[in-house]
């Protein structure tokens, strides 16, 4: 009879190591940084290697991603209200993107590199935190 063999372990991945940011992207961050945090009970936080931002303790309203698996451009993830992905996409391609993973739910990705209107993208974040956000949170952000 023979021995029967087993299988051998797979040893578990290393964590890719996080790649440091250019002096550009990290402008642009903290410029991101800022429209996130300047909203009521933001809270930021790593996720999947990326700067992330959180409604109070519930949900994420804005995911940064800095050429995250080799995506062209430095951009930021936003939920947004049923139809806008579309819609931004077709008007300005360039500019708005379906973003791996979480597209099939509706977010939009903003590029960020080049030149955002950032008027404009402070609106989108503040859309996707009302989205997410608790009433009492909202209610917060309205008496501004």
């Amino acid at each position: 009879m023979s021995a029967v063999r087993r299988p051998a372990r797979a040893r578990p991945a290393a964590p890719a190591p996080r790649r440091e940011a250019s002096a550009g992207s990290a402008a642009i961050l903290e410029r991101l940084r800022a429209i996130c945090l300047a909203l009521p009970e933001a809270r930021e936080k790593l996720s999947h290697g990326e700067p992330t931002w959180f409604a109070g303790g519930g949900k994420v309203f804005a995911m940064f991603d800095d050429h995250h698996h080799g995506a062209r451009h430095v951009s930021v993830w936003l939920p947004a209200p049923p139809g806008a992905q579309s819609v931004l996409i077709a008007n300005d391609p360039e500019r708005f993107f379906r973003p791996p993973y979480l597209g099939h739910r509706g977010w939009v990705g903003v590029v960020l590199d080049g030149r955002p209107r950032w008027p404009f993208v402070a609106e989108l974040v503040e859309q996707a935190y009302r989205l997410v956000a608790a009433p009492r949170l909202v209610a917060r952000l309205d008496e501004r």
